[in-house]
């Protein structure tokens, strides 16, 4: 039993330092040091400009824009909110803004070089809630929830 009790707690610190280490890449972090009260599969805050995060907004906006029925293509002009939790792999949970670009799918591919509209009546605006599962080592991302609604304070 106690053997037991020693794997899960050396088990439990590892994760926490790999989290904790993921999660302080960008400089600012609002996740503390490992602590007793931190477990593995639990969501953690991370903050909104890790590259990590980014990438993984990324993937949720490109699966947004890939069901859209929108001439337009969409791009995330803010991260509002973004925990991680290891479960298999790294699991996000994003709350994003996404605005309509100038950019028409048929014509680009990438979303860096596309300009927000500035018509009026084609700016648009969603907020949106991902998740995003990556799976470094298999080299996979899942993208189980994807859901948008307007936003008509615009």
């Amino acid at each position: 039993m106690e053997m037991a009790e020693n794997f899960i707690c050396s088990f439990t610190a590892l994760c926490c330092l790999a989290l904790w280490s993921f999660t302080g890449t960008s400089g600012v972090t609002n996740v503390p040091p490992p602590h007793a009260t931190i477990r593995p599969g639990f969501p953690v805050p991370v903050n909104t400009n890790n590259p990590r995060v980014c990438k993984a907004t990324r993937f949720g906006v490109y699966r947004y824009n890939n069901s859209s029925n929108d001439l337009f293509l969409f791009k995330e002009p803010q991260i509002k909110k973004a925990m991680v939790q290891i479960v298999r792999g790294l699991k996000y949970m994003l709350h994003v803004e996404i605005k309509r670009t100038m950019c028409e799918k048929r014509y680009h591919s990438s979303l860096d070089s596309c300009h927000f509209q500035r018509e009026k009546n084609l700016q648009w605006m969603l907020r949106c809630y991902f998740e995003v599962w990556i799976t470094p080592w298999a080299h996979t991302v899942h993208i189980p929830v994807a859901h948008c609604q307007q936003d008509f304070s615009l």
